[in-house]
């Protein structure tokens, strides 16, 4: 079998980061090529890393981010009530693992949304299923849902995300199925899985956005339970200073 056959063969398999560490091998002169047991393990690492980072790939393309954001972008200041402590806390995404969700809230144009992407897609690179929605698109999505009947398939899909996302909560009011719907995706993932909620209101005022008192307990609680992270972005609109 010579070279080419195998580097086919490789692909074919679909072990392309060896394929790619094999085709640089072949490349070099014989004096300089590494030995086997060397080469097998270059090789072997390569395909791990490949395969990590087609995850992650896949893992953002499906997600939806509003943002393309990271967390090296995001501003930490005592203005900002958001510490570089604070952002160090949550870069390991370890509150995913412990199942925990995080409250987001602050004035309109103070890099909630960005904050919110930089963790999903912090999250997507460290293997971390994430779905992102505006609430205007996921009060769209359960109507739609519920009238072709697709609304039980949507709860699978958003069950298996690791990290869910709901930016812009408070802005568009939910009607008697919505709440109902959030309810039960809610149920679905507590102590299972974590979401990230985006708000321009108050949490304190949360209750009144929902609207009908039982169901506004019942939702609260399972959003705030379980030692819930909150942060509370404050200072000068972001939009605002760039213009400036």
């Amino acid at each position: 079998m010579n070279t080419q056959e195998t580097l086919f063969q490789l692909k074919e398999l679909k072990l392309y980061g060896m394929a790619l560490a094999y085709e640089a091998m072949l490349n070099l002169s014989v004096q300089n090529r590494p030995t086997l047991d060397m080469a097998v393990a270059q090789m072997t690492e390569a395909e791990i890393l490949n395969r990590k980072d087609r995850k992650m790939k896949s893992l953002l393309r499906t997600s939806h981010l509003r943002y393309s954001s990271v967390l090296e972008d995001v501003i930490c200041s005592e203005e900002r009530n958001f510490t570089k402590d604070n952002l160090a806390a949550l870069a390991d995404c370890s509150f995913i693992r412990r199942h925990e969700n995080l409250l987001i809230q602050g004035k309109c144009g103070c890099g909630k949304s960005f904050l919110a992407c930089a963790l999903g897609r912090q999250a997507c690179t460290l293997g971390f299923k994430t779905l992102y929605f505006n609430m205007n698109t996921f009060v769209d999505k359960i109507a739609l849902s519920k009238l072709d009947g697709t609304f039980l398939k949507l709860l699978k899909s958003l069950e298996t995300a690791d990290l869910l996302i709901l930016d812009d909560f408070g802005l568009k009011q939910m009607d008697a199925n919505t709440r109902l719907a959030l309810l039960q995706i809610l149920e679905d993932r507590y102590e299972r899985r974590s979401i990230i909620i985006v708000s321009q209101l108050p949490i304190s005022k949360w209750y009144e956005y929902l609207g009908d008192e039982t169901i506004a307990d019942a939702i609260m609680d399972r959003l705030v339970a379980n030692n819930a992270g909150k942060i509370e972005l404050k200072g000068e609109s972001l939009r605002q200073k760039k213009r400036k």
